[in-house]
């Protein structure tokens, strides 16, 4: 049987323990005691003011601020820039024109054929012009003859690339002739510009060698195989097929 008497007076230091006490605390943390939890505090969650990396170290889902969804984080939209390889610092591209939009660059057997057309319709006519006033068996007639069909083939390609961009020759070979910048039909500066470069040095000293030099500049051009009339009119040669 129990002797405990719970009217009677607690012994010291004994007896019911006391559930409404607690030892005291110091800085309001864990007690006095107690093992320091394993894993940490958590951080918050609270992004950080300056719009740097959150509480985690992490930037998953982009920071408050940053760029709208699908421009380019590093400057400028991705869509603000012309196509890979147009342009002059694309250097034309395979089946392009040098600028977006333009037609591929003329192949040079049909740029060879458009010439050979137009230089000899030219010279028929100058031939008809001179023979009621000079025979072709005289030198004078020969030099008469080609003086004027000089100034024909000036007048002739420096109208007709002025209207569309291409004489008959280039007609038939299907190509035409177009502004550098934007594959426009040449202006009549750059027009008549072209037709001189190409025309004028050669009746000044040796059309043959003249018409060589202007030609294979325009083979070796990289990127628009422009020759130097070309080069004098900002123009080049594409394909109308």
């Amino acid at each position: 049987m129990s002797t405990y008497d719970p009217s009677g007076p607690e012994p010291e230091g004994g007896g019911k323990p006391s559930f409404g006490k607690q030892p005291p605390q110091s800085g309001g943390g864990a007690p006095e005691g107690t093992p320091p939890d394993p894993y940490g505090t958590p951080p918050s969650a609270t992004p950080p003011p300056d719009g740097g990396p959150g509480a985690y170290g992490g930037t998953y889902g982009g920071a408050p601020g940053g760029p709208p969804h699908g421009q380019n984080p590093y400057g400028g939209s991705p869509y603000d820039q012309p196509p890979p390889g147009y342009g002059p610092a694309g250097h034309g591209a395979p089946g392009g024109g040098p600028v977006p939009g333009m037609p591929p660059l003329g192949g040079w057997p049909n740029r060879i054929l458009a010439r050979l057309i137009d230089y000899l319709l030219v010279q028929v006519v100058a031939l008809l012009v001179v023979l009621p006033f000079a025979s072709l068996s005289e030198r004078s007639g020969t030099a008469g003859a080609f003086w004027v069909a000089c100034l024909l083939y000036l007048v002739y390609e420096g109208v007709m690339l002025g209207r569309d961009g291409q004489t008959f020759g280039k007609k038939a070979m299907k190509i035409r002739v177009a502004m550098l910048v934007d594959g426009n039909s040449p202006t009549q500066s750059a027009a008549w510009t072209r037709a001189a470069v190409f025309i004028l040095p050669a009746v000044i000293c040796c059309a043959g060698l003249w018409w060589l030099i202007d030609g294979l500049f325009g083979v070796f051009d990289k990127p628009y195989r422009q020759c130097v009339h070309d080069k004098a009119a900002k123009t080049v040669v594409v394909s109308t097929a």
